[in-house]
């Protein structure tokens, strides 16, 4: 067995780290209950180091001996900077300041992933369809600060996460009125993707366009803003936006269904998907994800969730930190060890 090849030993702590808030827990060995501690805003610790030392260090009647940390953020090298905070991650120095053996990085989306697996009936809301197939392909779709998007495939005995940048993928008009919306949506070098209308700042940018092409003032300018008033039906260009939000939404994950072939379910993550599932749920969602000729009637069958759990991918990192071996998760060039005495 190589060394890459040996158990992260136990205790773990396991974080969650966003650009806004960063969650951490600490999972005592593979049966006993998490150790949750209170949620850091990433502003308030110069460092990712002094926040684990002074949030949960300090207070842990548990050492832990390892860390597995989730990033918004591609892993790349001994420095992985976040993408929507100041804080930079350095394994090394974190093994020679914290104490760890063994520092495993993650991508955000990896941990949704594992979370699809984790989480029980009770953080799922389910929008249509029929029943999960055993060991058939799933996928997690995230709109949030970005459009995270990540499948999950059983093999081998193992469950394993394949993270990707489906976000990126294009997005084109359909219906009368997309092509009346369409031409007012911002471009990124001159193409339209997911991420420049399936995101919080893409809402704000769908419902710009919307009220452009009617000739109407935007009165909004948070996403927030447009989903309460959308969810509210107190104003109509927020409602239609919020309506167009969750059809795009529902023939992105269509899409991303199609080519998995997930009929193991489709999994929306993250806080603007849990808000909205009154909009999810009215129909015109399902319809999208659904209207995939000739493949309609598969489609219709595929079910689609809402992870509720509001720590959602600490389940999932818990769950891989607990039983390794049910993950085919690659830490090669992702895993720094202490080096033995």
């Amino acid at each position: 067995m190589s060394s890459h090849h040996r158990e992260i030993d136990a205790p773990v702590l396991i974080g969650d780290i966003g650009g806004t808030n960063a969650r951490f827990a600490i999972v005592p060995d593979a049966t006993g209950p998490v150790l949750e501690f209170p949620i850091v805003q990433t502003k308030d610790f110069e460092t990712i180091d002094a926040a684990i030392a002074g949030t949960v260090l300090r207070t842990s009647p548990v050492k832990p001996r390892s860390a597995i940390l989730a990033l918004a953020g591609p892993v790349d090298g001994d420095e992985v900077k976040l993408t929507n905070c100041p804080w930079v991650v350095r394994p090394r120095t974190m093994i020679a300041g914290l104490g760890f053996r063994d520092v495993v990085l993650l991508n955000d989306f990896e941990a949704q992933a594992l979370a699809v697996i984790a989480l029980g009936s009770q953080h799922l809301e389910k929008i249509g369809g029929g029943e999960v197939e055993k060991d058939a392909p799933r996928v997690v779709l995230g709109p949030g600060t970005g459009l995270g998007v990540a499948g999950l495939i059983h093999s081998a005995g193992k469950w394993i996460p394949v993270p990707g940048e489906g976000g990126h993928m294009d997005l084109g008009p359909r219906s009368a009125r997309d092509f009346e919306v369409f031409p007012h949506i911002e471009k990124l070098d001159g193409r339209i993707s997911g991420e420049q209308i399936l995101c919080g700042r893409g809402l704000v940018n769908l419902y710009r366009a919307v009220a452009a092409a009617d000739g109407i003032e935007a009165r909004y300018s948070l996403p927030s803003e447009i989903t309460n008033a959308g969810l509210a039906k107190s104003d109509p260009a927020a409602q239609e936006a919020l309506s167009l939000f969750v059809t795009y939404l529902g023939r992105t994950a269509g899409d991303v269904a199609l080519v998995f072939k997930s009929q193991g379910g489709v999994y929306l993550s993250g806080g603007i998907a849990q808000k909205i599932i009154p909009a999810l749920k009215d129909g015109a969602f399902r319809e999208a994800f659904d209207d995939k000729a000739p493949h309609r009637s598969w489609m219709s069958e595929i079910p689609i969730y809402v992870m509720t759990h509001p720590l959602a991918a600490l389940e999932g990192l818990a769950a891989y930190a607990r039983n390794q071996a049910a993950f085919g998760v690659e830490t090669r060039g992702r895993r720094w060890m202490a080096q033995p005495s």
